[in-house]
């Protein structure tokens, strides 16, 4: 038995290892938090001011409209396949591999569906792709490039 009449430490609370540990959580927070602001936002489009589009040689039109359903150079297709798509742009093109394609598509038509466009476009290896505006205010389509 300790008869010691000697005074007691007390006891001490080190509080650097507690500020490095917080240090390391609050980075770890930081790095791996999301910020979903954007996806509140509500978002419409297809309005630009942009200049006067440039003649290009050959321009295919096509148009998506809000229910998904395409044109090509103002010929409705039937089916919303991309294998129908790809052969109606390549059809439109006539081989020329230079080709502007232009979507035309609703403000309210699905992103899968330009997307649709845009790949079977690759598809048939026309790689020059703008989309069409309108101008703010003035109501008439243009082509952005």
């Amino acid at each position: 038995m300790n008869f010691r009449p000697g005074t007691r430490d007390e006891p001490e609370i080190n509080l650097i290892p507690f500020i490095d540990i917080l240090l390391v959580v609050l980075i770890f927070l930081v790095l791996t938090t999301t910020y979903s602001k954007y996806t509140e936002l509500q978002v419409n489009l297809p309005t630009a001011d942009a200049e006067k589009p440039q003649s290009n040689p050959r321009e295919v039109v096509v148009s998506v409209g809000a229910d998904g359903r395409f044109a090509v150079n103002r010929l409705v297709l039937d089916a919303g396949a991309v294998d129908t798509l790809v052969a109606a742009i390549g059809e439109a093109a006539q081989d020329d591999r230079e080709a502007m394609v232009i979507i035309s598509a609703d403000a309210a038509a699905s992103h899968q569906a330009v997307i649709n466009v845009m790949d079977a476009a690759r598809r048939a290896g026309l790689s020059r792709i703008t989309f069409a505006t309108q101008q703010g205010g003035a109501g008439k389509a243009r082509a952005r490039p």
